[in-house]
């Protein structure tokens, strides 16, 4: 039962129930990068963009983990690898908007942010909902419950964000989070690099010996 739950840090999630929930997590990401993506545009919102950016990273790599599924360590942590490295460029993608926005500044939607970041928070609690009994295993499992948390606490941080651009009218404060937001991507790739090459690391020296 421990590694069924994903308590076991080995644990590759080679689970039925595993696989369709994250058939459930990549359509709901896929959903809300169309909703925050237009919302962002539509509202002037850095933050909303960037999140939005994090969706649609977020169901490409799920629908990398699901298929790596079943596979040899090597594919599994490779495919790790990957996602971490895909989280670094959009991290440098959105420092880039960000950048670009402080000289062609103009003050975002509060309300547009506010409600879209809602939405997106019920989105990603329920994803954390759905894999709270995954949130050990190997690097390629670990990542996907990484990634849905900090998702849901970027959209606190962004909902905040709406309330301070309300309060103050100053759009800095969206771009502020959405600094952080690319921060919060590099984190993230570093401890799934850092888990999967030592995954690689570990199963080289089991070969060898």
């Amino acid at each position: 039962m421990a590694n069924c739950c994903g308590h076991n840090k080995n644990f590759d999630g080679m689970s039925d129930t595993y696989r369709r929930i994250l058939w459930w997590i990549i359509a709901i990401n896929a959903s809300m990068f169309v909703v925050e993506m237009l919302g962002g545009i539509g509202g002037q919102s850095q933050a909303l963009q960037a999140d939005a950016l994090d969706f649609l990273g977020d169901s490409l790599t799920y629908g990398l983990s699901l298929w790596v599924i079943g596979k040899s360590i090597s594919i599994r942590s490779n495919a790790a690898l990957f996602k971490g490295y895909s989280l670094v460029f959009m991290a440098f993608l959105v420092f880039a908007g960000t950048i670009y926005r402080l000289f062609v500044l103009n003050e975002p939607n509060a309300m547009t942010m506010g409600s879209i970041a809602v939405a997106a928070l019920l989105a990603n609690l329920v994803s954390v909902w759905l894999l709270r009994k995954y949130k050990d295993g190997d690097a390629n499992v670990r990542s996907v419950w990484l990634c849905s948390r900090n998702d849901a606490i970027g959209n606190v941080v962004i909902i905040l964000a709406a309330s301070g651009v309300w309060l103050t009218d100053q759009a800095y404060i969206d771009l502020a989070v959405a600094g952080f937001l690319a921060l919060l991507f590099l984190n993230s790739a570093w401890k799934i690099v850092k888990q999967a090459n030592a995954e690689k690391r570990q199963h080289a020296e089991e070969a060898i010996n």
